[in-house]
């Protein structure tokens, strides 16, 4: 059965319904009606024969009913009732419409009006079933001496009743067609809305929409023409790091980043660089007005961490290999002024050019022994210290105590994995920031339970009323190059970033003037219990030392 068909049969069936309802009520009220109109027409028929002065001075009369009678059938025909019965006080007919039933004693218990009250009710008699009022004849002085009788055949009601139904079933089945064609009509508007789908095919679309939301790679939140967001995939949740609960219903503007409502309400087509969270995504929208009004709209985000991340190390490897090439070519510079100085003799000059030349290469940092216990951040500075001497400027390390063995273990992957991605930040906008002949200066430190990462430079540094917005999202200082993609040209990414992981961390980032006059960024990060098992650690390797060297001083002695 199609979709179209069973709308109309079901609207259909509820109208048909709801009309036959109304009609069973209507008549019955109809049918309460009719009894109460003859009811209120039998007690005062009744009641007006019975304080009749001709009924009761016939009461006196040799022959009451000569008189009664007569009377009785006039108002009887004149009320439009079955019949109008007079009785003395022992139940003796003195009035009835079969003129022999007279004189005999009705058919019925008449104690009730003989004793003073009214009787209403229903009751078989010598004419039928019929509905009938009984109400006391007094005399002067107030004493029952008969009753009054007055009534009509159920059947006669029966006939009234259906002959007033006429009235009620021509509306009722006008009602009836009107609305069955209403529920054509409205089945017509659902299937135009629907287009004129069937519900298998709209179970199919519903479930290959399910499959391609929930399968996409890319999230996509959709919102409608207020704002409020009606669709959320789990790509978009995991990117983002909601529930869907959390986002679902609420307004986009309300729990959003500030950047991803940006771009959602005034449209990127071409996708740009945004930080939600601690991730950097490429996010596209349509926007949410279209002819100056309010339209719904979708909004479609890409992870682009990764490929940031690995830009940015594709960027160090090019760097570390330009410096190797420059190092290759400087060593075979100096090989060549040595073997000339040994062709022409000059021994010991070959051997003070060797010493002037001193150890190590080009790829060293300065200082570098202090972060050896952090190996992924000790190699991410030998790509940075070969880029900064790249671009004419230098990179080290300032001269402290070694970062503490316990940071090597994997409860502090978390703190190394949040090093990491500070210092290269930082370091980065200092080099962006900085120019030839600057020199960028790091430190490390262990304050109590918190580690310091001080990251300054003796460039222009940073005026004191930026040093908040330094760290919003897009607050940048640099130049954008003019043939960047519309993805990469988006800016002031990296110092966001530093923040906000500092701020999950529970950790502090400030920003002011070193001493060099140029910027200065101080991290403090907690570490948690990671001191205790330092301590620890270094405490039983302090003990084992002086064990050692309380064995070596006894066999001294």
């Amino acid at each position: 059965m199609s979709l179209r068909l069973q709308l109309l049969l079901l609207q259909a069936l509820i109208v048909c319904s709801v009309v036959l309802v109304t009609g069973v009520v209507a008549a019955g009220l109809f049918e309460r009606q009719v009894r109460d109109a003859y009811l209120d027409r039998m007690i005062g028929v009744a009641q007006s024969v019975a304080t009749l002065p001709a009924i009761r001075d016939a009461y006196d009369d040799q022959d009451p009913a000569a008189v009664i009678q007569p009377i009785a059938e006039v108002i009887r025909e004149a009320s439009n009732v079955t019949y109008v019965v007079v009785t003395d006080a022992d139940g003796i007919r003195y009035s009835h419409p079969d003129t022999d039933r007279i004189g005999e004693p009705v058919s019925t218990d008449p104690s009730v009006p003989l004793s003073g009250k009214m009787f209403v009710g229903t009751e078989t008699g010598t004419l039928g079933e019929s509905w009938r009022a009984k109400v006391p004849v007094r005399s002067a002085d107030g004493e029952v001496i008969g009753t009054v009788s007055v009534g009509i055949l159920e059947s006669a009601l029966r006939e009234d009743f259906v002959g007033g139904l006429g009235a009620l079933v021509f509306p009722l089945a006008a009602s009836a067609v009107v609305g069955i064609f209403g529920a054509a009509g409205v089945t017509a508007i659902i299937r135009r809305r629907i287009y004129r789908l069937e519900p298998k095919e709209i179970a199919s679309l519903v479930g290959s929409r399910e499959t391609m939301l929930h399968g996409m790679s890319e999230g996509m939140i959709s919102v409608d023409e207020a704002g409020v967001i009606v669709l959320v995939n789990d790509a978009a949740l995991e990117l983002l790091g909601l529930e869907e609960d959390f986002l679902t219903g609420r307004v986009a503007a309300e729990v959003l980043d500030p950047s991803l409502v940006g771009v959602l309400q005034r449209g990127e087509p071409g996708g740009q660089l945004v930080l939600a969270g601690e991730r950097i995504l490429v996010a596209r929208s349509t926007g949410t007005e279209l002819h100056g009004r309010a339209v719904g709209a979708t909004l479609l985000v890409r992870d682009h961490t990764e490929l940031h991340q690995l830009l940015g190390e594709m960027d160090g490897a090019q760097s570390l290999t330009n410096g190797l090439r420059a190092q290759a070519h400087e060593f075979a510079n100096k090989l060549h002024v040595i073997s000339g100085l040994l062709e022409l003799g000059l021994i010991d000059d070959a051997r003070a050019f060797v010493e002037r030349t001193g150890t190590g290469g080009a790829l060293r940092v300065p200082g570098e022994e202090v972060i050896l216990e952090i190996p992924e951040l000790a190699a991410l500075l030998l790509v940075k210290a070969s880029h900064a001497r790249e671009l004419g400027m230098s990179v080290s390390i300032l001269p402290t105590d070694p970062l503490p063995a316990w940071l090597r273990s994997d409860a502090a992957s978390t703190l190394r994995g949040d090093l990491v991605t500070v210092v290269g930040n930082l370091i980065d906008n200092a080099l962006e920031a900085c120019s030839a002949g600057n020199h960028i200066e790091l430190g490390f430190g262990i304050d109590g339970a918190r580690i310091r990462v001080t990251v300054q430079d003796d460039g222009d540094g940073i005026p004191p009323d930026q040093y908040e917005r330094v760290f919003e999202e897009g607050v940048s200082s640099k130049a954008i190059a003019a043939d960047a993609s519309p993805t990469l040209r988006r800016r002031g990414i990296g110092l966001a970033l530093v923040r906000r992981t500092v701020l999950r961390a529970r950790g502090t980032v400030t920003v002011g003037r070193s001493e060099r006059g140029g910027a200065l960024f101080t991290v403090e990060l907690p570490v948690g219990d990671l001191p205790e098992r330092g301590r620890a650690s270094q405490e039983s390797a302090a003990g084992a030392g002086a064990a050692s060297a309380g064995a070596v001083s006894a066999g001294a002695s």
